[in-house]
């Protein structure tokens, strides 16, 4: 039988910042909407976006990290646990949304590109290593996996790593209530080729962007209160159509993803999907099996961490995966043989996932 080249996932790292930040934090915020201060107790209102959320907590980085330091320690731990010389990296694709952002600046660095600094930091000689960043919304972590998935099937590549970090507590608006959902954090997945008679690594993948009637959903503006006149400008974003979309089209990106694998959702083990809002999620996955004609999500499919991670963007899907490929999830293991969606969604608007078998 002839072999054939897959990309499979050879190592992960993660870095989940110190600073715990609970709803507590934002009690003395003042939110506005519209330009008029809402009226109920921020109290009410903490408790209201966690119900609808299921965020309770949410991660800072700390004062003197930036995005490039974070996803540099997540690049570290992945490349130790794949036991690989850093030198045999092929490319190191970063991917962010808002660069290096100093605290209290709201202005953003990335030049060189972020993937450039880390590769510096990591010492990392060989000028065959290609480094350079991808901006792609909360989805650029799936869509550099699929980069990679492309590099390594050609033959280019033998070794791709993806670093998905964000420190989105530095660009986000304190009088926006939707700012408590963001987060900062970091993950690293090494991909690489391996030759054998069986397909498995990422069988198919699927992307699409809807920009011309959804591109508007996740955007940066001027600051919620009506007096704020510095020239910030801030992560907004429309909520409810957002979860509106999502909730319909993201099942069906997943749905198209796993019909080019030549699967069913009935061969899917675990589903690592972007964790931007619990509720939504659970939606989406409802939704994904109605498209099979099922009237139940299995138990123990999802793994959940936005209750106490939040939303950091491009980092949550990989940091999902490294937690837990090391069983800090409770409930959750892969196994070989094991069969995995990969899924996200996020400003653009982009859709993607990719299937993948350990």
């Amino acid at each position: 039988m002839s072999k054939v080249i897959n990309t499979v996932i050879a190592g992960t790292g993660s870095y989940i910042p110190k600073n715990i930040i609970s709803g507590n934090e934002f009690l003395n915020s003042t939110f506005f909407e519209n330009g008029t201060q809402l009226e109920k107790e921020n109290s009410e209102i903490i408790h209201k976006f966690s119900e609808i959320t299921e965020i309770v907590e949410r991660r800072y980085a700390c004062p003197e990290q930036l995005s490039n330091h974070i996803g540099a320690k997540a690049a570290e731990k992945a490349i130790e646990n794949a036991g690989i010389d850093k030198e045999t990296l092929d490319y190191i694709i970063f991917c962010h949304n808002f660069g290096d952002i100093p605290l209290n600046s709201n202005r953003s660095d990335i030049l060189p590109s972020l993937a450039s600094k880390v590769k510096q930091q990591l010492g990392i000689d060989n000028p065959d290593c290609v480094a350079y960043d991808l901006i792609f919304g909360c989805p650029g972590w799936v869509q550099g996996a699929i980069q990679a998935d492309y590099y390594i099937k050609s033959g280019d590549a033998k070794r791709v790593m993806v670093i998905g970090a964000e420190t989105l507590s530095r660009i986000i608006d304190p009088h926006d209530r939707d700012s408590m959902i963001f987060s900062d954090g970091a993950g690293a997945v090494i991909f690489e080729a391996e030759e054998s008679a069986e397909k498995k690594g990422i069988l198919a993948h699927k992307t699409e962007t809807h920009a011309v009637n959804y591109g508007n959903l996740l955007t940066m503006g001027r600051s919620s209160h009506p007096d704020e006149n510095n020239g910030n400008l801030y992560l907004k974003m429309n909520g409810r159509k957002l979860y509106e979309f999502a909730v319909v089209q993201v099942p069906q990106v997943i749905k198209k993803a796993i019909d080019k694998a030549g699967l069913s959702v009935e061969d899917i083990n675990i589903v690592f999907v972007h964790q931007a809002n619990g509720k939504m999620d659970t939606a989406i996955m409802k939704r994904l099996f109605k498209l099979y004609g099922k009237d139940t999500v299995p138990e123990n499919l999802v793994p959940m961490t936005i209750s106490w991670l939040g939303n950091s963007s491009v980092a949550t899907v990989p940091t999902l995966l490294d937690l837990v490929l090391k069983e800090q999830v409770e409930g959750y293991k892969v196994k070989a043989g094991d069969v995995a969606v990969f899924a996200s969604v996020g400003a653009g608007m982009h859709i993607n996932a990719f299937i993948h078998r350990f």
